[in-house]
């Protein structure tokens, strides 16, 4: 079980997805209960509610018991602390100053624009909407900027527009709804898989299979609330996912392979490639501890976009070229041996 705490709402919203951890309560005033089981015996309380309240963070945890909001029978808890089964935590998170994003001047790579959609080329390291530690300097933003109030209210005041996202690391296109209609027609080709998303990867040791179709669901991780996983036992939350990938280049010790998207969950190539033993290289949560050529954020790009003009249902496609990280990436990778 999960907690999200969403700080535009001020409110929190309770998952559950088979975490062995049972949360007892939660109140309007965010306060929550936590039962700690047997699989969290001996588990220190800040990597404990770090874990088990999505959107927050080690760090965040660690100042919420210093200022006594969690308490361990009755008393404030010690950030050091070592959970016993049984143990009852009580967090009471205080309710954060409503947020809306705000409009900041940031550079965008618009590849095509109208009235009714834009696209962008997503720079690697660029976070797509506002979230927690994040509230400035992200895609929403810089679009806030330049198309004013011309974006799509369906995503709420913290993702205008946002009809898919990239992760913070993945670069490549995106396309955002300017208005509601138009992020409607959107929605609905991603939800037929009408709209067609292909990818490049550079990815960690040499695959056998010219092609091949990665069927795996896909579900939050039973531990790391940060992670997703593949799902395989029957009844366990998770949702299908299916990527098909065909090789483009194989290295002496990795692999260039083109990743298609037929759906589109969170991290789904980046697990789907570590399910099948190929991580995508410098993925610092799929991939190994210690990544060739020191690299920090996946070599990953969304190279294509397909789709059908909201307005006049015209096909339409887009391509990004690879950027200089993932050229210097792959120029590395060719001269191993």
């Amino acid at each position: 079980m999960t907690s999200s705490i969403f700080p535009c709402l001020g409110v929190i919203l309770l998952e559950t997805d088979g975490v062995p951890t049972k949360q007892l309560s939660a109140s309007a005033d965010n306060i929550i209960e936590f039962l700690v089981d047997e699989a969290n015996n001996n588990l220190r309380a800040d990597v404990f509610l770090s874990e088990n309240i999505e959107g927050i963070s080690r760090n965040a945890t660690q100042r919420l018991i210093l200022e006594g909001r969690v308490t361990l029978r009755k008393r404030p808890l010690q950030k050091n602390t070592r959970l016993q089964t049984g143990d009852i935590l009580i967090c009471t998170i205080p309710s954060p100053a409503p947020y809306e994003a705000k409009a900041e001047n940031i550079s965008l790579e618009i590849i095509y624009e109208d009235a009714d959609i834009i696209v962008i080329n997503k720079p690697r390291g660029l976070v797509v909407h506002p979230a927690a530690g994040h509230y400035s300097g992200t895609l929403v933003n810089g679009l806030l900027y330049h198309c004013r109030d011309s974006l799509s209210g369906i995503g709420g005041v913290l993702r205008p527009g946002i009809v898919h996202r990239l992760d913070k690391d993945t670069s490549g296109l995106m396309v955002v709804a300017k208005n509601d209609a138009a992020h409607q027609s959107l929605a609905a080709q991603l939800a037929a898989r009408e709209m067609g998303r292909a990818y490049q990867a550079l990815c960690i040791g040499r695959i056998k299979e010219d092609t091949r179709r990665i069927d795996v669901p896909i579900g939050r991780h039973h531990t790391d609330r940060k992670k997703m996983a593949p799902i395989t036992q029957h009844g366990s939350k998770s949702r299908e996912a299916v990527t098909h990938i065909s090789i483009l280049e194989r290295l002496p010790r990795f692999t260039l392979v083109e990743a298609r998207l037929e759906t589109g969950r969170t991290h789904q190539i980046r697990v789907h490639m570590a399910y099948i033993n190929h991580p995508v290289l410098g993925d610092p949560l799929y991939g190994p501890k210690k990544q060739p050529f020191g690299l920090e954020g996946q070599v990953l790009h969304a190279k294509g976009l397909k789709l059908h003009h909201p307005s006049t249902g015209r096909h339409m496609e887009f391509e990004a070229p690879l950027p200089e990280y993932f050229h210097e990436a792959l120029d590395r990778a060719r001269k191993l041996k």
